[in-house]
């Protein structure tokens, strides 16, 4: 049995206020929200010159989610959303971490703060490096950096002894010369962050469509007739999707929204860029809610597919595409069979949802020709998540609703540039193909043994199977499961390295030697040795993209992150047949050896520079299949959940608050929950406290249970919220180490966050 305990103190959780959950989403509120931030840590005048750039085509793109801009038509003061102005307020905040900074706080200090107070220290100034046994990080010059990793890198007794992590903040640019490096230095061990959020729907995808991308476009939500958002809250994570909605709405189309919580975004939206909207009731954007329970979704869409197949025998040809499915479709006859080895009766109470409602929506489909579904990690992040993904594209293939304007897959992606670092190759498995062109263009013998995923490194680094960690952005400790075991894995590492632009939690817990790399922001000029360069970017849907930022560099010593690795490359690739320093000299040199490579790039450096940039190919997007193994789309069989709980235990889901983004912690409120000024909650069904006989904003402890072993996380504060009986949700990071690392999707390896068996304890 493992135990791991993290305490807190009841005294810290005196400050939290609960307010009345608002009505609607957005609006003067989101305005003055983002305004606030920006003045605090920029000032206003610098700060809306800096959000007149923000996701424009001659600006940068936001270094938040993957949102797409519209192809055409953009906002000229407000392209952006609300968690957009502060993920840039925090990148260019005036607030600078300097070696002095690092010479008088230690690292132990560091570690007593929060998240939220470590962000807010400001971005680092110089690289430094913290040797084996010192308590203070001092500041070292990038040669010596660079040869401290070479050196350590070359003593291995293997290069897969080595991780090299990406975050999806990555550009393209970046993120290729990166690849390329870790290749030539000899391991696939390329683990990403969308390892841990929508891997599944790249696996679900790339099995039944050929392309783990989605197929819708932006345009697509003006043409659509029905619009079914799974296990998302858009108003906090992808804010500017509402836009998208609403215009959807005025349209005609209709919406469905499944999820375990009713998020406000999606209930009613105040437009921000229409003060005539401020004011007013708003608009209400989701039709149907139907609040399924955690984890009940195949269950549920797999009764909607047994109404839609009744429907169908009753009235033939009145549901089913069936000119689409004998041309394009393969399996079809299995998955009606298997359809038929489930009674309603056994599915409904997985759901929590009445029939009648179920019935709604299934007509909602029934009667609609174009469909979009589109999902988040709330579906991803489940042991069953890739049958939740295949089961929501046999909807989509019954109706024909893939490749057609107004139809189709849309997987909302979280950071900025995660689909593009796939794109480029980070990826601990590409395909031979990808490899063999690779191999042609750059003339070295790529490994093509598949490298660790994130869990599968986190496991190598706790048995000292891998000894060197190197973070290329992002935040890893915060971000991965099982917050005790990975801060002992990378304890154990000979050297951990971070490339970073603020101060985080990975800096904190580290191996034996550390080392930061402060890199540009994306909102900074970027100057090499023959001038101003600009970077490129892949959004949720497959544009590419051009991103330039216009402020000063925080530094004149952070390097970009292309800089960074072409330095690497040259103190630590011995014999290697590419000129680094020639690549990063100018972009477009990267982009040339892109285009040699990677399908979908050609004349890159002409398309880039037009405004807008250019779509990538998507197959599905041209109804063709020919990436999946039958050369057609595949129906599937999937099953529904097998959780079966005790008495007295709760499925956990792990969620973000408003003032937050990923692991970036931007200030305590949850606004659109009602919680203000506390992070350590815990939302449960009301009848469900009444039972443990836990009142509101008691104390409890957490204690989750996977296979004998038991984590524990103290000092919670519990709120009665709107959430279906044996279902609660708590914040990450700070719920992460409840998340056991062994407890993964099936095909996917993703940790299933969305599915952490707990009890509850009230504090005496």
């Amino acid at each position: 049995m493992i135990k791991k305990t993290v305490a807190q103190p009841p005294e810290e959780l005196t400050g939290i206020k609960l307010k009345k959950i608002p009505t609607s989403a957005v609006g003067a509120k989101a305005i003055v929200s983002a305004l606030s931030h920006i003045r605090n840590e920029v000032g206003l005048i610098k700060g809306i010159g800096l959000l007149k750039n923000l996701n424009q085509k001659d600006g940068f793109d936001c270094p938040g989610c993957a949102w797409p801009d519209p192809d055409e038509k953009r906002a000229f003061l407000a392209e952006y959303c609300e968690n957009g102005a502060k993920a840039v307020a925090e990148e260019a905040t005036k607030n600078r971490i300097s070696p002095m900074f690092f010479s008088t706080y230690s690292v132990k200090k560091l570690a007593k703060l929060s998240d939220y107070e470590i962000g807010k220290k400001g971005r680092i100034t110089h690289p430094v490096y913290l040797p084996e046994g010192a308590t203070h990080y001092k500041e070292i010059s990038w040669k010596d950096a660079f040869h401290l990793i070479a050196a350590e890198l070359n003593s291995l007794g293997s290069p897969n002894e080595a991780i090299f992590y990406t975050s999806g903040r990555t550009s393209n640019e970046a993120a290729f010369l990166y690849q390329l490096f870790v290749r030539q230095f000899g391991t696939n061990n390329l683990p990403d962050c969308s390892n841990m959020c929508h891997e599944s729907s790249g696996a679900a995808l790339t099995e039944t469509l050929g392309i783990g991308k989605g197929s819708v476009t932006l345009d697509d939500f003006n043409h659509t007739d029905l619009i079914i958002v799974m296990g998302q809250n858009p108003g906090t994570n992808h804010p500017r999707m509402l836009t998208a909605l609403s215009e959807a709405k005025k349209k005609g189309s209709k919406i469905i929204t499944i999820n375990p919580l009713p998020e406000v975004g999606l209930m009613n939206y105040k437009d921000p860029q229409n003060p005539l909207k401020w004011l007013g009731s708003g608009q209400n954007l989701t039709d149907l809610f139907l609040q399924v329970k955690i984890n009940g979704d195949v269950a549920l869409l797999k009764i909607i597919l047994k109404l839609m197949l009744k429907h169908e025998e009753n009235i033939p040809y009145s549901v089913f595409d069936y000119d689409f499915i004998t041309k394009k479709t393969s399996g079809i006859d299995d998955l009606l069979n298997d359809l038929e080895t489930y009674s309603i009766d056994y599915l409904v109470p997985q759901t929590g949802i009445s029939f009648e409602k179920i019935e709604e929506a299934a007509n909602l489909i029934i009667h609609s020709k174009k469909v979009i579904i589109c999902w988040a990690m709330g579906i991803t992040q489940h042991k069953n998540a890739v049958d939740n993904i295949r089961e929501i594209v046999n909807i989509l293939l019954l109706k024909g609703s893939i490749g057609k304007k107004g139809a189709g897959t849309c997987p909302v992606r979280g950071h900025s540039n995660v689909q593009g670092d796939r794109t480029m190759g980070i990826w601990e498995k590409m395909p031979d193909a990808f490899l063999d062109k690779l191999e042609a263009t750059f003339n070295f013998k790529s490994p093509r043994k598949h490298g660790f995923d994130v869990v599968n490194a986190i496991e190598a680094m706790h048995k000292k199977k891998a000894k060197v960690f190197f973070g290329m952005g992002g935040n890893f400790i915060s971000a991965t499961p099982d917050t005790e075991f990975t801060a002992e894995a990378l304890r154990g590492c000979n050297l951990t390295v971070q490339v970073s632009t603020k101060l985080n939690r990975s800096h904190l817990i580290h191996g034996k030697r550390a080392l930061i790399l402060p890199c540009l922001g994306r909102s900074e000029e970027d100057f090499q040795s023959t001038g101003a360069q600009f970077v490129s970017v892949e959004n949720s849907m497959g544009i590419v993209h051009k991103s330039q930022g216009h402020l000063k560099r925080c530094s004149e010593d952070v390097l970009s992150e292309a800089a960074i690795v072409a330095g690497l490359a040259n103190a630590t690739l011995k014999k290697t047949p590419t000129n680094w320093s020639e690549l990063v000299s100018n972009y477009d040199f990267i982009r040339d050896k892109i285009e040699a490579t990677i399908d979908g790039f050609e004349a890159y450096n002409k398309r880039i520079r037009i405004k807008g940039g250019f779509y990538l190919p998507n197959s599905t997007r041209d109804n063709n299949f020919d990436g999946t193994a039958t050369g057609r789309a595949n129906f599937s069989l999937n099953s529904p959940s097998e959780i079966d709980l005790e008495e007295n235990q709760f499925i956990m889901m792990t969620i973000r608050t408003h003032d937050q983004y990923n692991t970036t912690i931007y200030g305590l409120d949850d606004r659109y929950r009602g919680v203000l000024n506390e992070r350590r909650v815990i939302f449960m069904n009301a009848d469900d406290m009444k039972k443990l006989k836990i009142e509101k904003l008691d104390v409890v402890n957490l204690t989750s249970h996977f296979k004998g072993e038991k984590r524990e996380a103290n000092g919670f504060l519990a709120i009665p919220y709107n959430i279906p009986a044996q279902c609660t949700a708590t914040y990450f990071p700070e719920a992460n180490v409840l998340v056991p690392l062994k407890s993964t999707a099936t095909i996917s390896n993703t940790p299933t966050s969305k599915t952490v068996i707990i009890s509850i304890k009230k504090r005496k």
